[in-house]
């Protein structure tokens, strides 16, 4: 798992008994604690430069390789804070998943919830989607809508789009993780 948060999607999948690999974050965040206190490898590949010049090839070679070392079969990324390079996609192709806080395709990118409240859409939700070489753009796998409610901030609906993720994220891991083992 990929995370650069609280970690409350990682307790979710937790609560679910999913199995964790090993949990990197790219930043000191609640994520690395969580798994710490669970038991499962939790890593910081930090990520100290966001200037322009980021060497995003190079800190992806990094976070590739720690996966690859804990032998990781399927990647769940949710709220990372780094894009990764194309070499990501090609080390890890079908095998990883993003969730995202929007309907996607609509309100793409890393201020989707503060977007949509923007366009003053009545509805926003998150999506399920895997992992390709262009942002919050892969295969859809699940997506469920989330109601904006008058008087929503970004805190008040971001928080109802994360409860519904909690439960729709695990719900396609588990399923990609049965179909693996039927493989």
């Amino acid at each position: 798992m990929l995370a650069s948060g609280s970690g409350t999607i990682l307790r979710a999948i937790l609560d679910r008994k999913l199995p964790v690999a090993v949990v990197i974050a790219d930043r000191p965040c609640g994520a690395l604690d969580i798994a710490r206190n669970a038991g499962v490898p939790a890593e910081l590949v930090e990520r100290t430069d966001f200037s322009k010049s980021f060497d995003r090839a190079a800190y992806t070679e990094r976070v590739v390789a720690v996966l690859q070392a804990h032998a990781v079969d399927l990647v769940a990324i949710a709220g990372f804070g780094t894009i990764l390079s194309p070499s990501f996609v090609e080390a890890f192709g079908a095998r990883a998943l993003n969730t995202h806080p929007a309907l996607l395709p609509a309100f793409k990118g890393w201020h989707a919830v503060r977007d949509a409240l923007e366009a003053g859409v009545d509805e926003t939700g998150c999506t399920v989607h895997l992992v390709t070489e262009d942002v919050d753009a892969g295969p859809i796998l699940a997506q469920e809508a989330v109601p904006v409610l008058d008087g929503d901030t970004e805190e008040t609906l971001h928080e109802r789009i994360k409860e519904v993720e909690r439960r729709l994220y695990p719900d396609v891991i588990e399923q990609m993780v049965r179909e693996s083992v039927k493989q």
